[in-house]
C-alpha cells in the first residue's frame, strides 16, 4: 500500500511536469487565515527532485498561531524549474503535529491537510537534533534516496 501511494504521487508529479498547457497554473484552496493566526511564520525552502524538470522549488510556511490546533495553518508553494510556461502551485490548509520520526521519539511530523482524506495529506518531518531541516516524507517515513528531499529553514 505504501509503495502504491508513492508510485501514485510520483506518477502525478511526472504528469504535472509533462503537461503542455500554455497558461500559468495556480491551484489554491482557500483557508481562512483569521486574526488568531500569528503573522509570524517558520519558512522552509529548498529544491526537491523532479522527474523531467530541473527541480521543484518548494517553500513551506508554517503558521502556528496561538498554539491551538485551530490556529495551525500552512502554505505550500511549488514552482517547477526549467518548464515553459512556468508552472506554479500553491496550497493552503490546516496542519497537525505528531511526535516521533522513525527512531527519534522527539522528532516531529507535520501532517498537512490533516483534516482531509489521507490521500490529500502531505507529510514533512524533522529530527529533534536538527530542527533547521525538514524532510518530505512518504507515509510518515523518510524517503530513502540519494536525491535531496529536504527543505532548510530560512526564517
Amino acid at each position: 500500500m505504501k509503495k502504491l501511494l508513492l508510485v501514485l504521487v510520483v506518477t502525478a508529479q511526472f504528469f504535472a511536469c509533462n503537461s503542455k498547457k500554455s497558461e500559468k497554473v495556480v491551484e489554491t484552496e482557500d483557508v481562512e487565515m483569521n486574526s488568531n493566526v500569528s503573522d509570524q511564520a517558520t519558512i522552509y525552502k529548498g529544491v526537491i527532485p523532479c522527474a523531467d524538470c530541473e527541480g521543484i522549488e518548494t517553500v513551506l510556511k508554517i503558521y502556528e498561531g496561538d498554539g491551538t490546533i485551530e490556529s495551525h495553518k500552512f502554505e505550500l508553494s511549488s514552482t517547477y524549474q526549467g518548464k515553459v510556461p512556468k508552472k506554479e502551485f500553491t496550497e493552503k490548509g490546516n496542519f497537525n503535529l505528531e511526535r516521533g520520526l522513525e527512531d527519534d521519539a522527539d522528532g516531529t511530523i507535520y501532517v498537512l491537510n490533516w483534516d482531509k482524506p489521507q490521500a490529500q495529506q502531505i507529510y514533512y518531518g524533522s529530527y529533534s537534533n536538527n530542527r533547521e531541516k525538514i524532510y518530505l516524507l512518504d507515509n510518515r517515513k523518510i524517503i530513502k534516496s540519494d536525491l535531496n528531499y529536504s527543505l532548510t529553514i530560512i526564517h
